[in-house]
């Protein structure tokens, strides 16, 4: 069964980086040809997709946020991260972490349970 968990800090202060991760279990995220990726939903607004880190270590980001955001991963732990830099309180929102099944409908069909990360002083 394959499971998704975002995990790093619900208060970022302006200016600052935000981290966070995600583990994943029931699958390497190695495996072909799945991509992972951050996806995130501000306060009474719709789903932003941030960017995707593919099985091969291949990254794509929103051109939205592509100056600010970095997607990396460590194999060893089966986990991928997000980096957010200069946050700012519209960055406040849930983000999630999902798997891109390319597979049939090419659809997002694993997310994590989704962590509220609050931009604030």
């Amino acid at each position: 069964q394959v499971q998704l968990q975002e995990s790093g800090p619900g208060l970022v202060k302006p200016s600052q980086t935000l981290s966070l991760s995600c583990t994943v279990s029931g699958v390497s995220i190695t495996t072909s040809y799945y991509g992972w990726s951050w996806i995130r939903q501000p306060p009474g607004k719709g789903l932003e997709w941030m960017g995707v880190i593919l099985f091969d270590g291949e990254t794509y980001y929103s051109p939205s946020l592509k100056s600010r955001t970095s997607i990396s991963r460590e194999t060893s732990k089966n986990q991928f991260s997000l980096q957010l830099s200069s946050v700012t309180p519209e960055d406040t929102a849930v983000y999630y972490c999902a798997r891109l099944n390319p597979s049939g409908r090419y659809e997002y069909d694993y997310w994590g349970q989704g962590t509220q990360v609050t931009v604030s002083s």
